[in-house]
């Protein structure tokens, strides 16, 4: 230093952006316990959790880290991709923690997908981690350049679950097994999904069934009733194996130790609408399962939302559950009861949010309307996840008032604050109840906004899904289509539809089915020329879309502009698409298309008969005119008749 004087140490601060704290959290949750794995990825689970658990030190090193410099912002933007990694991580153990079992495997390209993506993201947050900014010890750097080793060498290698395992359980969810190979297969299937017990076999059921309630209202289709079966198949061959096998609640009446104690009736085998004990349990379009003779009292009075998660329900076909219903004869028999009458009565959900949980969400809401962006995109990402989690959370956020606090974010100015706001309020609009405050929150249009105009980072494909599926959501009620409508939604939605790319499709084309019962929606898509797209769609689209392009184009050709639409579909050539998907479409698709045929035949018809009595007018009135014309031409002369040869006189 010129003049000699003793060098002082610059300024040293502690870092107060939410990454590292969002990092210490995370790793904090990991080590945290409670991470049972009983499913085929078990092994790569446990990989997962035991590398983030190996950065415990450096958390609480992290936490107290300090640099050199005025503030810690660049080093708060450096340990966000750290932060963003590990929250990933975490979703996928909860995944695996709390997922379908049957439901995993079947999926083991999209959940392998999901391990290589979060192994890659969390390898290069640690390959770009600047140690020479903060105050970590050499120790915890080399622990941590170890995981990242790990990572590494886990990235570049498939660790793919067992092969005949997903083929046993493929074959039996097929059908496509020899059956006498059946039981053989069974009793892997049951050891290797850890389904050994009532308790096991009830916990699988009931996650199965979670899995699709989550799925943004989606029409479970046969897919939840064959792995139904599926998991039915092993129960029974469980039973077999094991006679004694007992329910995990409740005492047998012949028990001597039973001490005139009331039976208590498992909360799984009880019907949300009366509360009593299922002989008949049904699954409803949203995943939930109820008493058939109550469910259908239910939809007989006219409504068509799901009593337990207020969803609006896409269909109103009941699908056995074989499964619970076997679960409960067992039970009963084990108990010596029978079930008792039920009653009808609607229970509709309440919050049962403990008071630390909505002391937490109250904490995370002062954020949101803090004047640090940092606070406020950290909140909204807490909220997007808890939301994500169960119907409980989304629940006990609404009653809060996050959702117009989320709305407003909306129209942040950060990239990442913005994209938080609107995953969160898709997650939240899965309740029913929720969809409301949303509506008169102003969202849609800003939604709509967002998906047209936001910021890149919301606009990147993950954010486009989450705001198109958040807009399917708030749409499927009539009065919020209209809303959708003259917030400019169709021509969005047509610009997504005859995109060469094909991005977002079938988003598209599942909000453009929905609009196109609303009679602006049906005005503003016939005006759009959608006709050459749709008929394209139904010959060369996926199930899903084919489906989706038939129901729009039965709601154009009804009404006022039927015939126009009918007549440009005759010109491309819709005819043999129709057929086709008559015969090999999905139910719903195959159902559209018979109707269109039935109207595109009428209308063949009515075209043909005019074209004929056209013709028959044509010619009469030809034939009419050849008649007059020829009895005016006569000459006077030629009346009389002439003699055949000439007289001589």
């Amino acid at each position: 230093m010129a003049g000699g004087g003793e060098q002082q140490p610059p300024p040293v601060v502690v870092l107060s952006g939410a990454a590292k704290e969002r990092v210490a959290k995370a790793v904090e949750a990991a080590a945290s316990g409670g991470w049972e794995f009983r499913n085929a990825y078990r092994r790569q689970l446990l990989a997962l959790s035991r590398r983030i658990r190996l950065l415990g030190p450096f958390a609480e090193e992290l936490r107290e880290a300090r640099r050199v410099g005025e503030d810690g912002k660049e080093e708060d933007q450096a340990l966000a991709p750290l932060a963003d990694a590990l929250e990933k991580a975490l979703d996928l153990l909860r995944l695996g923690r709390d997922g379908s079992r049957i439901f995993l495997v079947l999926e083991r390209d999209n959940v392998m997908k999901k391990f290589h993506d979060v192994i890659a993201q969390l390898e290069q947050a640690l390959c770009d981690f600047p140690y020479n900014k903060l105050d970590i010890s050499d120790e915890v750097r080399e622990q941590v350049e170890l995981v990242h080793v790990q990572l590494k060498r886990a990235k570049e290698r498939v660790d793919m679950p067992d092969d005949d395992f997903y083929n046993d359980l493929l074959s039996l969810y097929n059908k496509s097994c020899n059956p006498s190979a059946e039981p053989a297969i069974l009793e892997r299937l049951s050891e290797k999904l850890h389904l050994m017990t009532i308790t096991d076999l009830t916990q699988e059921s009931l996650a199965l069934h979670e899995m699709v309630a989550s799925g943004g209202g989606q029409d479970p289709g046969k897919h939840i009733e064959k792995m139904s079966m599926l998991l039915k198949k092993i129960k029974d061959f469980v039973q077999t194996q094991n006679p004694e096998m007992g329910p995990p609640i409740g005492l047998n009446l012949m028990d001597s130790n039973w001490d005139r104690r009331p039976l208590t009736v498992p909360d799984e085998f009880r019907c949300p609408i009366s509360l009593e004990l299922m002989k008949d349990p049904v699954i409803v379009a949203t995943g939930q399962t109820y008493e058939r003779v109550c469910i259908e009292k239910w939809l007989a009075s006219g409504h068509h939302t799901c009593p337990t998660t207020q969803q609006r329900m896409a269909n109103t076909t009941l699908t056995p559950n074989y499964v619970l219903r076997s679960l409960i004869a067992q039970w009963c028999e084990a108990n010596g009861i029978e079930p008792p009458k039920r009653s009808s009565q609607p229970d509709k959900p309440t919050s049962t949010c403990s008071s630390s949980e909505r002391a937490n969400i109250d904490a995370l809401l002062s954020k949101l309307c803090s004047p640090d962006l940092e606070e406020q995109r950290s909140a909204a990402a807490e909220l997007r996840l808890l939301a994500k989690r169960n119907a409980n959370n989304r629940i006990c956020i609404a009653e809060a008032g996050a959702i117009p606090f989320l709305v407003s974010l909306l129209a942040s100015s950060d990239l990442r604050t913005q994209e938080h706001a609107v995953t969160a309020l898709l997650n939240l609009s899965i309740h029913e109840d929720n969809k409301a405050t949303i509506i008169s929150s102003g969202a849609v249009p800003s939604i709509v906004y967002v998906l047209k105009n936001g910021c890149m980072e919301a606009r990147s494909q993950r954010g486009k899904k989450d705001a198109a599926a958040a807009l399917f959501n708030l749409c499927i009620y009539q009065g919020n289509k209209g809303r959708a409508i003259r917030a400019g939604l169709v021509p969005l939605i047509m610009g997504l539809v005859t995109n060469p790319t094909g991005a977002l499709m079938d988003e598209a084309m599942a909000i453009l089915s929905i609009l196109s019962s609303h009679p602006e929606g049906k005005a503003a898509i016939g005006a759009a020329e959608p006709i050459p797209v749709l008929v394209e769609m139904i010959g060369s689209g996926t199930p899903r879309n084919r489906e989706n392009a038939a129901a729009v184009m039965l709601q154009l050709c009804s009404g006022d502009k039927q015939l126009v639409h009918l007549a440009r579909a005759q010109e491309c050539g819709i005819m043999v698409p129709l057929r086709e998907l008559a015969l090999n479409g999905t139910e719903r698709g195959k159902r559209k298309a018979v109707q269109l045929l039935e109207r595109m035949s009428r209308f063949l018809v009515q075209q043909q008969e005019e074209q004929e009595a056209q013709m028959q007018a044509s010619a009469q009135a030809l034939s009419q005119a050849t008649e007059q014309v020829q009895e005016a031409d006569i000459p006077e002369q030629l009346d009389s008749p002439s003699p055949l040869f000439p007289v001589f006189e």
